[in-house]
C-alpha cells in the first residue's frame, strides 16, 4: 500500500498531524492571524480536509488549546510529587514547571495570544478548566503535607502560589527578548535559565515557609 493511500486510510493521523500544523500556525500568527491553507500545508493535507474534521477555525483553535493544556498537566502529574518530601517536591515542581516553559515556547505564544483575546476562546472549553484542576492539586497536595510536617505556612493560598512559579516560568519565555536586551546584555541563554530557574526556586520557597 502506497503512503498516500495509508494516509486516506488513517483519519487520526491526519488529525493529529492537522493539530500539529494548527500549534505551528496558531503560535506564530494567533487565531486571528493563522489561515487555514497555512495549517493545511504543514499537515500535507488540503483545507477542505482540516474543514472536514473540525468544522472551522475556531474549533480547531479550541482544540489546540485543549492538547497543549492537557500535555503540561500531565508533565506536572507525571512527576510523581507525592513520593517525594514537602520541600524538596516543591522544588522538584518549580524546577519542573521552569524547564517545560522553557523548552516549549509555542505554548506561551498560544497563552499570550489568548489573553490578548480576552479569554474568549478558553472560556468555552469545559475541558480545560477540568484538565487544570490538577495543576492545584498537585500544588495543594505538597502544601499541605509540608505544612503538617510544619515547613510552610497556613497563610500562603495554593492558587497564590500557582500564580508565583507561573510568572516567573512565563516571564522567562514571553519577555525573554526584551528583557535581555534591556537588563542582561552580558548574559547568555543558559545562563539567564540557570539564574531564573535559581529565582523561581527561591522566591517561592521564600513565600511559603513557615516564619
Amino acid at each position: 500500500m502506497s503512503v498516500v493511500a495509508k494516509r486516506k486510510n488513517d483519519p487520526e493521523g491526519l488529525k493529529k498531524r492537522i493539530i500539529a500544523g494548527a500549534l505551528k500556525a496558531f503560535a506564530e500568527f494567533g487565531m486571528q492571524g493563522a489561515r487555514l491553507e497555512q495549517i493545511a500545508e504543514h499537515a500535507d493535507t488540503t483545507k477542505r480536509m482540516v474543514v472536514y474534521h473540525f468544522g472551522n477555525k475556531e474549533n480547531l483553535y479550541i482544540t489546540v488549546l485543549e492538547l497543549v493544556y492537557q500535555q503540561i498537566r500531565q508533565h506536572e502529574t507525571g512527576l510523581n510529587l507525592s513520593a517525594l518530601p514537602p520541600q524538596e517536591a516543591m522544588i522538584k515542581l518549580v524546577e519542573e514547571s521552569f524547564n517545560y516553559h522553557a523548552t516549549h515556547a509555542d505554548f506561551i505564544r498560544l497563552v499570550c495570544s489568548e489573553n490578548l483575546l480576552r479569554g474568549r476562546y478558553i472560556s468555552q472549553s469545559a475541558r480545560i478548566q477540568a484538565l487544570n484542576k490538577s495543576a492545584l492539586d498537585v500544588l495543594d497536595d505538597i502544601l499541605t503535607r509540608g505544612r503538617a510536617a510544619g515547613l510552610f505556612s497556613d497563610e500562603v493560598e495554593t492558587i497564590d502560589v500557582h500564580r508565583l512559579i507561573s510568572s516567573i516560568c512565563v516571564h522567562h519565555v514571553s519577555n525573554r527578548y526584551t528583557f535581555s536586551t534591556l537588563f542582561n546584555r552580558d548574559s547568555n541563554e543558559d545562563q539567564s535559565a540557570a539564574r531564573n530557574r535559581r529565582l523561581a526556586v527561591t522566591a517561592t520557597l521564600r513565600y511559603i515557609r513557615r516564619q
